[in-house]
C-alpha cells in the first residue's frame, strides 16, 4: 500500500546510524545518503524509510501513531529491540508475543532518538 514513508530529524547523521543499527537484524540497509537524507531498505531496491535534516522543525507524531517494520523470525525482533537500546533509544515495550493482536504476534516497541515510536513484529 505504502511506496514510502519520510521523517524530519533533529541530527542526520546520529539518526542514520541509529537506524543503521537497528534495522540491520530485519535485513534492512542504508541504500543511499547524502548530505539532506539518508534512505532505507532492502539492498538493491528502493528506500521505504527517508530520514530528512529538519534542525529545529521536529516535532514527533502523539499517541496513537507508530511505524512497524516486518521482521523474518522472532530472534530479529529480540535483535532490534536489543540493537535500539544499545544505540540510545528507549523501551515502549519488550519484545515478546501480544495475544491482544493476534495469536502469533511477536513485537517490540522502541523510542527513536527524535521521539518516533517503532514496532519489530514477526507473526
Amino acid at each position: 500500500m505504502l511506496g514510502h514513508l519520510s521523517f524530519g530529524v533533529e541530527d542526520l547523521e546520529r539518526a542514520a546510524r541509529f537506524y543503521d543499527h537497528i534495522l540491520a537484524p530485519l535485513g534492512f540497509e542504508r541504500v543511499w545518503s547524502n548530505e539532506r537524507g539518508a534512505g532505507f531498505g532492502e539492498r538493491g531496491k528502493g528506500d521505504k524509510l527517508a530520514l530528512f535534516a529538519k534542525p529545529g522543525q521536529v516535532v514527533a507524531p502523539g499517541a496513537g501513531f507508530h511505524l512497524a517494520f516486518d521482521a523474518p523470525d522472532r530472534a530479529a525482533v529480540d535483535a532490534f529491540h536489543a540493537a535500539a537500546l544499545a544505540a540510545g533509544g528507549r523501551d515502549a515495550g519488550a519484545p515478546g508475543l501480544r495475544p491482544h493482536y493476534g495469536a502469533s504476534y511477536y513485537a517490540a516497541f522502541v523510542i527513536d532518538l527524535d521521539g518516533y515510536k517503532l514496532e519489530a513484529v514477526h507473526q
